[in-house]
């Protein structure tokens, strides 16, 4: 699983917003509808209990072909399966993740300004997270970066780049139209009342 090509929508499982007993269901709800990419996300969750979780999403990503990823713990990918993990900018180097991860994994990293992106050049990830283009609960410290660089940022770097925060599929027409070609939803798919057809209305307007 190494490779991003045409995985345009990328979807986080966040214990912000989804118990850690209905990942697994949420996972397979996500899945379902064609999420292309998947990360776990569990900021108050103990090194334990982020591998226990990740141990079970691991094989329905890998059934579905789908590469799973783990925030912030690149050494937990080997124990739990994962195809890789994203790292933010106050955490470790991408070559200290790729270390920690293993052989052949994924390596993505946060940006929020246009010379983060230049400067994650040198770091080689595969690929970036800008963002957040809108205010987002998710990241409240973080002041929006907006929509008027992404055809910039994307046109700045070797690698994709996806577009992150606050992007719903009532503003993805929007962030598409700004030069965007793969983004990362988070709360619009968990708090969906179906999360598989969400799923499937963003893939559909991706592809149109």
């Amino acid at each position: 699983m190494n490779t991003l090509s045409g995985r345009r929508l990328y979807g986080i499982l966040d214990t912000g917003y989804v118990p850690a007993e209905r990942m697994i269901p949420m996972a397979r709800s996500l899945l379902a509808g064609g999420v292309q990419i998947l990360q776990l996300r569990a900021k108050k969750q103990t090194p334990l209990e982020i591998l226990a979780m990740a141990r079970e999403i691991a094989p329905l990503c890998r059934a579905a072909g789908v590469p799973f990823l783990i925030n912030d713990h690149p050494e937990l990918v080997p124990e739990a399966g994962a195809d890789g993990a994203h790292i933010g900018q106050e955490d470790m180097t991408v070559a200290e993740a790729r270390r920690l991860a293993g052989p052949g994994s994924l390596i993505g990293k946060s940006t929020h300004s246009t010379e983060q992106v230049l400067a994650s050049v040198g770091e080689c990830p595969d690929y970036i997270g800008f963002g957040p283009l809108f205010a987002t609960p998710t990241k409240p410290d973080y002041q929006p970066v907006g929509t008027d660089l992404i055809r910039t940022v994307v046109d700045s770097v070797p690698y994709p780049v996806y577009c992150i925060g606050g992007i719903s599929a009532g503003n993805l027409p929007h962030v598409l139209a700004e030069g965007a070609r793969n983004v990362v939803l988070v709360s619009d798919l968990l708090l969906a009342p179906d999360p598989a057809a969400r799923v499937a209305l963003c893939r559909s307007l991706l592809s149109s």
